[in-house]
């Protein structure tokens, strides 16, 4: 399976955002490492943002065109409705919910099978939660001290869209997020006009 690999700080320098969410990813960015530091042209702008959300979710460029088309049939606004898809990917919401430190953990820990949703073993990352789905760590995968590590510690954001219960090593997607819940920095309306020529 096709993934997005290599220096992860590198490539957040060279977009100009941290789009890792590591708090040390911009640590050596300087004036001019970034292409957002040279001039660009509108063609310029609308690609480095579509790169910028590509690497926000760690997704390759043929799914996210799939994204992209099918936001663009969705009833909603074309914009919101492709960050609200990538969102509610499996190895994202993973992520969000306190069970790995980056996406590129949630995504191997998905990838093993160590999920069930709504008590089925899911192992696509890309696989797409609906509203009321709740992601549990598999029985055998709470001996791991790394997963009971990250989720005792880490403290998902506090998204109005999932409710965590630690307890019983599971997380609830309540709802569908909202565009301004989502913790991205992103003009989703350039992805859209890159897309719309």
């Amino acid at each position: 399976m096709a993934k997005m690999m290599g220096p992860r700080f590198k490539a957040a320098r060279r977009l100009g955002l941290n789009v890792v969410g590591h708090p040390k990813a911009m640590n050596r960015a300087k004036k001019g490492t970034g292409r957002a530091d040279k001039k660009l042209s509108e063609y310029g702008i609308q690609l480095l943002e579509k790169q910028r959300l590509r690497a926000y979710y760690n997704v390759l460029e043929k799914q996210f065109v799939r994204y992209v088309e099918k936001a663009m049939k969705s009833k909603e606004q074309p914009g919101p409705a492709l960050l609200i898809l990538l969102e509610k990917r499996l190895d994202n919401m993973v992520y969000r919910m306190g069970f790995a430190n980056s996406i590129r953990q949630a995504r191997q820990m998905v990838n093993h099978g160590h999920f069930l949703i709504n008590g089925k073993k899911i192992d696509i990352p890309s696989y797409g939660l609906t509203a009321g789905d709740v992601v549990e760590l598999r029985e055998k995968s709470r001996k791991t001290q790394l997963f009971v590590d990250n989720f005792n510690t880490i403290t998902a954001s506090p998204l109005g869209y999932i409710e965590k219960d630690v307890e019983n090593w599971k997380a609830k997607l309540v709802r569908d997020p909202q565009r301004e819940e989502l913790p991205i920095v992103i003009n989703e309306q350039l992805i859209v006009e890159y897309y719309s020529k």
